[in-house]
């Protein structure tokens, strides 16, 4: 497993608009930056602790959505944002921000592949963090690194995290896609419109084994009623016979946001032992 490596974000966007702190309520803050992966604006979601100081560098973990979802849905379908600031305030959790993208906004979700034209990947894994680095403080180049996603987010967290494995402390699914063809469960465009311009790694099992050497801690969990359950003990079955390390768990739950507002903290007291 290769060490972990601080990454310089790449020179400032274009344009960047944030929030008013004036209007801002429940930690919340709001990011929109022009950039070149997407050829035009990203939106990002941001949770801020309290009383973060100028010399504080606090973790930034990256939330990723599902189909059908933007940049507000880990806040307002899940309320991420009170429950981890409960936990912080009673010490269960160190302090650290939740930077929410939105996906791209393609078609019913982008996949969090690059396609059509467009870069969702590069979004994901360079713009967020450099967005957050200018505009949030606490937030800095060497900040611990996480990322994590439900559903489709699932999906591009455990991908991207492992393609870009050098950057991230630990990575982690909830009700994950496992492989780009499961998608037409969720998506209405037809798959050849993803599939055709994407080079590689529309699998999270050949992700793994081909960046295993950089592959960080991982974590992943589904619920028993969830109807991708199969596809999830199928990848736990085949990183075991692998040997590729993980935490695998199944909860009692659905494929719907109260099973993923409940579990996201399992994901984020994980991440927090990898401070």
């Amino acid at each position: 497993m290769a060490l972990f490596t601080t990454v310089t974000p790449p020179m400032p966007f274009r344009t960047t608009e944030i929030s008013n702190p004036q209007f801002e309520s429940n930690n919340l803050r709001f990011i929109t930056v022009k950039t070149i992966n997407l050829k035009g604006r990203g939106d990002i979601c941001v949770y801020v602790p309290r009383g973060v100081s100028k010399t504080e560098i606090l973790p930034i973990v990256i939330l990723l959505h599902g189909a059908y979802g933007s940049a507000w849905s880990w806040a307002m379908g899940a309320g991420v944002h009170i429950k981890v600031h409960e936990l912080i305030e009673k010490g269960e959790l160190p302090k650290m921000i939740l930077a929410m993208p939105s996906d791209g906004l393609w078609g019913d979700g982008s996949g969090y592949l690059p396609h059509s034209g467009l870069n969702f990947e590069k979004w994901i894994a360079e713009d967020v963090q450099m967005a957050v680095v200018e505009n949030i403080a606490g937030a800095r180049p060497d900040s611990p690194l996480f990322i994590a996603g439900a559903s489709m987010g699932g999906f591009g967290a455990l991908r991207i995290g492992a393609k870009y494995g050098y950057k991230f402390r630990a990575i982690a699914g909830l009700s994950s896609i496992t492989s780009l063809p499961q998608i037409k469960l969720f998506a209405g465009e037809p798959l050849k419109v993803y599939a055709q311009d994407v080079v590689d790694d529309e699998d999270v099992l050949a992700t793994f084994k081909k960046y295993r050497d950089q592959l960080p801690p991982v974590r992943f969990d589904c619920g028993i009623n969830d109807l991708l359950i199969n596809y999830n003990r199928d990848l736990h079955k085949k990183l075991e016979k692998e040997k590729i390390p993980h935490i695998y768990e199944e909860n009692p739950g659905v494929h719907e946001w109260s099973y993923w507002g409940k579990h996201i903290l399992s994901t984020l007291k994980f991440f927090a032992g990898k401070l």
